[in-house]
């Protein structure tokens, strides 16, 4: 009573105790000036295949004891549906599109090593703004935003070019032709095509060369010889590409050295771990960035003999379920130093899970839950929707659920402001500061619209109504499923963006995603009476956001995408690479 009559009496007191009662979060985040980040990103891991989004069969403690500790957010968004665009996006808080990291062809990642396209010098990565903030910064794992533009050892998209100190892991991405027991992956389509062409010309050579010997066709040896040549040099120009894709980018390297051509995939995991362990051990007494780009749990799902068998769903959960347990041992790295409090751990996934990769009868890609749709799809949430969970103890609330739409661009911004950083002023940031949304200090998200891009074409577009907590969306173009009402597009083995695969949608499909997440009921100007002013309203914006867009070069143009020798990374003389300096060692 006597506490209720002073702050009745003197208006300075409530302020005061208010003060007093929010001092030791605030005390804790200012004593921590600069926090230490490991930032988890996982590779083409649905959203339901974690057990903190709802599935109950894989068994993920290790994140789901993250989000029990931290932050989960529900409405995580990746800025594009593939590898190479999805982490560009990530690395500069920026869509791909404004980077020149997404296509307008149909090779929509990086192809090869020696390719010459890639996240281009001119971006500014977070990892860059915190190695000038004083920080150690680390890359283990994934790479996949290119290696060099004009030479063998320019480097000019190398890691260690775009801020990150130290890097150890593939310039590359991990695929099934990394593994010899498997099948090949990698254009596989395009392949049979070259093999059916060779075969084809072959034939025809030697059809002619049958017929002058037996007199049946009267053909000059001149013209057999130039006929002949042709055939052996259109081999020769497909397969020096493909067929040795092995060891052209399954490699690893440590900072600008490579250590292994190829992967010896036996050992990968282990050393992967034991590199981001160590880092974390070689730089506990000062502020360090470390980003484990894990090669879990892409195909061909290596998985160590330890986790095999051992989840109910075959490969693919064995290899979630190890990438869980690395998560664990990181986790406990952290607490064996004493850096808990200090760190600002961070989980996600690239992108949605991959529904069409399997062989045979085995399901090798992963479930994306209720949502629709999965990995190559722009549109769709299950392409686009992914894990997001932050851990902070005593700076953000333990076991707090957020549903605000948030995206893989927002990492930027919030690690720089944490590291005492300024984002660049010069270009157009699209990622959004989210420790007041993480900390529960603003209750919506600052992302009003977000774009969802299918390569540079625009699928579909999100409308966070704020004033009554609706989200519209918009699609514009949708793939078409095959087999019709699979769900994917099987028959394909990816999604296309534009072209006979796609529909185009006038007026566009319109969804209303908090009464509707997967997306099975558009609505009509008969069912919903905000349809024409919805659709306005995203139209308004979408003009809006295509006069921020400026022309820059395609780093994904065929040219760009090419194999190129001369730029292919070599451990000896090209072409004849090949070393094992982590089994020298």
């Amino acid at each position: 009573a006597s506490l209720h009559l002073l702050c009745f009496r003197s208006p300075l007191v409530t302020p005061l105790i208010f003060g007093l009662l929010l001092q030791a979060p605030l005390a804790q985040l200012s004593t921590v000036t600069q926090p230490n980040f490991v930032l988890l990103l996982a590779d083409d891991l649905g959203i339901g295949d974690v057990g903190c989004y709802g599935n109950d069969t894989i068994r993920t403690p290790n994140i789901d004891r993250l989000a029990k500790e931290g932050v989960k957010l529900t409405q995580h968004i990746a800025a594009a549906p593939l590898c190479t665009p999805s982490r560009a996006a990530f690395l500069t808080g920026r869509y791909p599109l404004r980077s020149g990291m997404d296509a307008i062809n149909d090779y929509r990642v990086i192809f090869w090593n020696a390719g010459s396209g890639g996240l281009p010098p001119n971006e500014t990565t977070f990892a860059k703004i915190l190695q000038q903030q004083g920080y150690s910064t680390g890359l283990i794992g994934k790479w996949h935003q290119g290696v060099n533009c004009e030479s063998r050892n320019d480097h000019c998209h190398h890691p260690l070019k775009h801020g990150f100190d130290y890097f150890y892991g593939m310039p590359f991405t991990l695929i099934s032709d990394c593994q010899p027991t498997e099948a090949p992956e990698m254009d596989r389509a395009f392949r049979r095509k070259l093999w059916l062409s060779t075969q084809m010309i072959g034939l025809v050579t030697l059809t002619a060369v049958l017929g002058r010997l037996t007199g049946l066709v009267s053909v000059q040896w001149k013209t057999l010889t130039c006929l002949a040549g042709f055939s052996l040099l259109f081999f020769i120009s497909w397969f020096s590409s493909y067929g040795f894709v092995r060891y052209w980018n399954c490699i690893m390297m440590r900072n600008h050295g490579i250590t292994e051509q190829p992967m010896v995939t036996d050992r990968t995991t282990s050393l992967i771990l034991r590199e981001s362990i160590s880092f974390i051990e070689r730089n506990k007494h000062k502020p360090f960035l470390l980003f484990l780009s894990f090669l879990h749990s892409h195909t061909p799902l290596l998985t160590t003999e330890k986790f095999l068998g051992r989840s109910r769903h075959g490969l693919y959960g064995d290899n979630v379920e190890e990438m869980d347990w690395m998560v664990g041992q990181v986790l406990d790295a952290i607490d064996k130093e004493g850096l808990k409090d200090t760190t600002l751990v961070y989980f996600a996934s690239d992108h949605g899970g991959w529904l069409e990769r399997r062989e045979g009868k085995r399901q090798l890609g992963g479930w994306n839950g209720i949502y629709k749709g999965g990995k190559a799809m722009g549109g769709w949430e299950g392409g686009i929707r992914v894990p997001g969970i932050f851990r902070w103890p005593g700076v953000l609330p333990a076991g707090t659920v957020i549903d605000e739409p948030t995206s893989l661009m927002d990492i930027y911004p919030t690690v720089v402001h944490l590291a005492g950083g300024a984002v660049p002023q010069d270009r157009v940031m699209d990622g959004r500061d989210l420790l007041p949304l993480l900390r529960g200090r603003v209750a919506h998200s600052e992302h009003e619209f977000l774009f969802h891009y299918c390569g540079v074409h625009l699928h579909a577009v999100r409308w966070h109504q704020r004033d009554t907590g609706a989200v519209w969306k918009a699609h514009y173009v949708t793939p078409i499923f095959s087999p019709p009402g699979a769900g994917a597009c099987y028959d394909r083995g990816f999604c296309p963006c534009f072209g006979e695969g796609v529909t185009h949608h006038e007026p566009p499909l319109l969804f209303e995603l908090s009464r509707d997440p997967s997306e099975a009921k558009p609505l009509s100007a008969d069912t919903e009476p905000l349809f024409g002013t919805v659709l306005r309203e995203i139209g308004r914006a979408v003009e809006e956001h295509r006069r921020t867009l400026t022309p820059v070069p395609e780093q994904l143009s065929v040219s760009n995408v090419l194999w190129k020798p001369w730029l292919q990374p070599c451990c000896g003389t090209f072409p004849f690479c090949w070393c094992d300096k982590e089994g020298d060692n």
